[in-house]
């Protein structure tokens, strides 16, 4: 059996090539004529490949590397061995990632599972519906009446775009997502199986028994939105649920209806986030935090991962634990009870 490719080199640059997309410096007499064909991790890349260090914890794979070219701060140029060219620069990550989205273009977004194009007369495409030209519906898809969905988009296999929903231009829908009563911007990025635009947990409580509210509120999600698989987005009650432009989500996140989420957030997985919170631009949220509802994480805010929050967050605070208070007291919570533990143990003895 084969080895699969399963994305596809798009161009072979130069050391020059780099360097001028990238504005990284290189030291004298480096040879700029050496092309690239592919990247790897620092331990494991060879001649021919680039690769990158930003985190100090890999320094000493960087002394043995293989790699043709690395990307490095100044500060780490003397130890990329000889034989490897030093690309220096004041973020290598960032460098490193925008140089392969130009020689993999197709992991930028996912593309048609099936490999198509146009629509597939194995979908299920709506009479009222409005697709734009060159939109993508993979087989088993189906988009209800009067959906519109712009130019560039894909639909992929057995996805289910609901009726009045609106899609902008240059998405990916995962295969299997579902939206619903929802309204997408340009270049957005739905992963598989999520969910976008079902009932928010809304009930009137009482000894009768719990009165269903109807859910008469939609989701915008605004450009450049990226929502991890599997993610569950409920519409807002009596107003929208929001998720701000560039904010990226990861898998298995529950956002509740009304939240109103800021732009370029970060939301990692499995956090769960109340109804009607609001969260500033450029927060970020931990993995598996839980958010109760009806507060306010302000703008550029960070809350740590398996926190447990439930106040309001000021602008630009860290917090954590459980319940999540500001990080520096939850820091000095820990030590105290490690030091209580310690000294428990010494008095048995």
């Amino acid at each position: 059996m084969n080895e699969p490719i399963f994305f596809r080199r798009a161009i072979t640059p130069s050391i020059g090539d780099i360097i001028a997309q990238s504005g990284a410096k290189v030291a004298e007499g480096a040879d700029l004529g050496l092309t690239i064909t592919g990247v790897g991790p620092l331990d494991t890349a060879g001649p021919g490949e680039l690769s990158f260090l930003d985190n100090p914890k890999y320094a000493e794979q960087l002394s043995v590397t293989r790699a043709s070219a690395v990307f490095v701060h100044e500060r780490y140029a003397p130890r990329v061995p000889t034989g490897t060219v030093a690309l220096v620069c004041a973020d290598p990550y960032r460098a490193f990632a925008s140089f392969v989205g130009q020689l993999f273009p197709d992991a930028m977004r996912p593309a048609s599972v099936f490999g198509g194009t146009g629509v597939s007369p194995m979908s299920y495409v709506h009479p009222e519906a409005r697709l734009e030209d060159g939109v993508v519906v993979d087989p088993g898809a189906v988009i209800g009446p009067r959906a519109w969905i712009g130019a560039g988009t894909i639909i992929g296999p057995h996805a289910v775009i609901g009726a009045d929903v609106r899609i902008g231009r240059n998405c990916s829908i995962g295969a299997g997502a579902m939206l619903q009563h929802a309204l997408l911007g340009d270049r957005v990025i739905i992963h598989p199986g999520a969910r976008i635009g079902q009932d928010g947990f809304g009930f009137a409580m009482g000894p009768q028994g719990h009165l269903k509210v109807p859910q008469v509120g939609r989701v915008i999600v605004q450009n450049d939105v990226e929502i991890g698989a599997n993610s569950t987005i409920d519409r807002g009650a009596n107003r929208d649920t929001v998720i701000g432009e560039g904010t990226k989500i990861d898998n298995l996140v529950q956002i509740g209806h009304n939240v109103v989420i800021g732009r370029h957030c970060v939301i990692v997985a499995q956090v769960g986030i109340s109804g009607s919170t609001t969260i500033g631009d450029y927060a970020a949220l931990g993995g598996q935090a839980g958010v109760a509802g009806h507060l306010k994480i302000g703008m550029g805010a960070q809350i740590a991962a398996q926190a447990g929050l439930m106040n309001d967050v000021p602008p630009g605070e860290k917090w954590g634990g459980s319940p999540a208070v500001p990080m520096r007291d939850w820091l000095r919570g820990v030590a105290v009870v490690q030091r209580l533990v310690k000294n428990s143990g010494s008095d048995k003895s």
